[in-house]
């Protein structure tokens, strides 16, 4: 029988592992669509067009050696550990730079001005930092970019559907209601209420064979006063989401299920109680 001392020799993967360099909070190798997606912001922003984009922050790299032309403009994403200097060294370089920024620690940066666009950014490295910018250009010492927020969110979404399983989308007719149906309309604010009297529990569709509605639903009789704009304003105030879920519509197939004759009937029934 092996020891202690034998077993965790003979683990030679996790021999290896202990000098497998850590990953920290400085090692955000930023997704290419977040970073297009902000180089593209802050180009059209600072009137860019034309000058050189330079990209110093890599692994095993000292951005103090990059070379830097004239007119060009740093836009990368900086080890956050020394961020302060960073600041320093291009404000001293006279080189103009947008970089990420660690978003609740932004202000500790005193000697550039704050882009404040919150996003949870996942990064390459599995790391979630809440991440906003930092700037020698512009006029504003501090202002809000929510189109920039809104353009990072939108890339963030498409990059958490990438790594989904893939899966069957179910949609349901409009007779029927569920959980996350009602939870959706209350999201983006949409007031809708059923009375008891108008509705029905239902496990499952007949058309769904051997498959369920997730928790359960509810038939709602013809007379129950649905109301179909619930569904056009939710989209409407999720064109973000809608838009994300159209550039990955070949990771997801949906299946739209529909009433049966009897469960028509079955409206009817339960409208006649009223």
């Amino acid at each position: 029988m092996a020891t202690c001392r034998q077993s965790s020799f003979f683990d030679y993967d996790g021999f290896v592992a202990k000098f497998s360099p850590k990953k920290t909070t400085d090692d955000c190798y930023t997704p290419e669509n977040i970073y297009e997606a902000v180089k593209t912001w802050a180009v059209c922003e600072y009137g860019l067009e034309g000058r050189e984009i330079v990209r110093p922050f890599w692994p095993g790299r000292d951005y103090r050696d990059q070379k830097y032309p004239d007119g060009c403009v740093v836009i990368d994403n900086p080890p956050f550990s020394i961020l302060g200097s960073i600041v320093e060294c291009f404000n001293g370089m006279k080189v103009d730079y947008f970089l990420f920024s660690p978003y609740l620690t932004n202000f500790n940066y005193t000697k550039c001005n704050h882009v404040v666009a919150p996003v949870s950014v996942t990064y390459e490295n599995g790391a979630q930092v809440d991440t906003s910018f930092v700037t020698n250009m512009g006029d504003w010492f501090i202002r809000t970019a929510p189109d920039l927020m809104d353009a990072i969110m939108l890339q963030e979404k498409i990059n958490a559907r990438k790594f989904r399983k893939a899966s069957v989308k179910y949609e349901y007719p409009d007779a029927i209601i569920t959980s996350a149906k009602v939870g959706y309309f209350c999201k983006h604010h949409v007031n809708y209420a059923v009375k008891r009297d108008d509705c029905a529990f239902v496990r499952k569709l007949d058309e769904q064979g051997g498959k369920t509605i997730f928790g359960g639903g509810y038939i709602l009789s013809e007379c129950a006063e649905y109301d179909k704009r619930a569904a056009e304003v939710a989209a409407h105030n999720n064109a973000v989401e809608e838009r994300a879920m159209a550039e990955l519509a070949d990771a997801q197939s949906v299946r739209k299920w529909s009433l049966s004759d009897r469960e028509r009937e079955l409206q009817k029934y339960i409208g006649s109680k009223r």
